[in-house]
């Protein structure tokens, strides 16, 4: 909730919570609450943006992802969809955000908010380093700067938190960190028997 807030209220925000720990409601929710607007969700994740858009259209909201498995022709409609203002959401991949092509559309959106996902992917010191991540500050410049950035992850050094919040310029942002203790997990070591 404290993420949900500063976002509600124009701040920026990181959040590092374990797979399972709701980061995606953290910026879906104030995609919804914010009367218009689209919401831009950056993922490196093809399967993930299906996964979320067909859960948000089953719940009644107006979610798409434009990416490589689509014909052009699907993705003009999308595309044409998001400038319209007839979606909530729009699932897009680093590669795809930084296109020219889109960066040309961004102005034409009208969007509210950007979240990166996987946000450690920024970080040359991440375990997932991509580079395309590290222009993704471009995006808020691109629409006018004046739109909050949310960057999530499910893990993160101090050094790669630093990394995010430079690369993505955050600022004034909120800081959502929570324990990664998982009681439903458990680390066992067994040896082999020594048979010989």
């Amino acid at each position: 909730w404290e993420a949900v807030d500063a976002l509600l209220q124009g701040k920026d925000a990181l959040v590092i919570l374990p797979t399972g720990g709701g980061k995606s409601l953290i910026y879906q929710l104030p995609a919804v609450l914010k009367g218009t607007g689209i919401t831009l969700v950056v993922s490196p994740l093809i399967a993930l943006m299906k996964d979320q858009t067909d859960a948000l259209k089953a719940l009644g909201i107006a979610a798409e992802f434009c990416n490589s498995t689509q014909d052009e022709l699907e993705q003009r409609r999308v595309l044409s969809h998001a400038v319209t203002g007839k979606i909530k959401l729009l699932y897009v991949s680093p590669e795809r955000a930084l296109s020219s092509d889109f960066r040309a559309l961004i102005p034409r959106m009208k969007l509210n908010m950007i979240a990166v996902d996987e946000a450690h992917c920024i970080s040359q010191w991440g375990h997932d380093f991509r580079p395309e991540y590290r222009s993704l500050h471009q995006l808020r410049k691109a629409s006018g700067g004046n739109i909050p950035v949310v960057a999530l992850t499910a893990t993160a050094t101090e050094r790669v938190i630093k990394d995010v919040v430079s690369a993505l310029e955050l600022r004034d942002y909120t800081l959502v960190k929570k324990s990664f203790f998982r009681p439903n997990l458990n680390y066992r070591i067994e040896y082999p028997a020594n048979d010989s």
